[in-house]
């Protein structure tokens, strides 16, 4: 195990998290997550993780490894059109993974989702927390609206951002 990654997990608490989303960030990140949906019948969850426990850490687990396990925790492979959209944050490793159900993955594919996940990255690099989470949900929105057009179903997902 690499010892630098060890103690980044060590170190970052879910103090850290909650500073990085306060709040008044995880409200705008809800309304933004339900807005978004009131134009397509997709689903988006948003889940912010400090560090990795032990276990995982020490089995060398991967950001995207995680944010996986994570899609299929949460219930994101469970939309009726199998277009669900996971945006997963694992702080300690300053690592964004966006996991999309199958239905949706066929529609856009792969670089559609690393381009959105690097805008993400880029604005968590300026500090801007907030506005690169909202700007990845809106552009994860427009690819669900333009693939899964037409009225919501209902809710099968929570729209409040969770920290882990």
């Amino acid at each position: 195990m690499a010892i630098k990654r060890f103690l980044k997990h060590l170190a970052t608490t879910r103090r850290a998290a909650h500073q990085a989303f306060p709040a008044p960030v995880l409200d705008r990140i809800e309304r933004t997550i339900r807005e978004v949906e009131s134009r397509h019948d997709g689903q988006i969850r948003f889940v912010v993780e400090a560090a990795l426990d032990m276990g995982p850490l020490w089995q060398q687990q991967s950001p995207r490894e995680r944010a996986l396990e994570v899609f299929a925790l949460q219930g994101v492979w469970d939309t009726p059109d199998n277009n669900g959209i996971l945006i997963y944050v694992l702080m300690a490793d300053h690592a964004v993974e966006i996991v999309c159900d199958r239905g949706i993955h066929a529609c856009e594919g792969a670089g559609t989702w690393e381009a959105v996940c690097r805008g993400i990255q880029d604005a968590f690099g300026q500090g801007r927390y907030e506005q690169g989470v909202v700007d990845g949900i809106t552009a994860l929105g427009a690819s669900l609206a333009r693939h899964y057009p037409g009225s919501p179903r209902a809710n099968t997902l929570p729209d409040r951002p969770q920290i882990m």
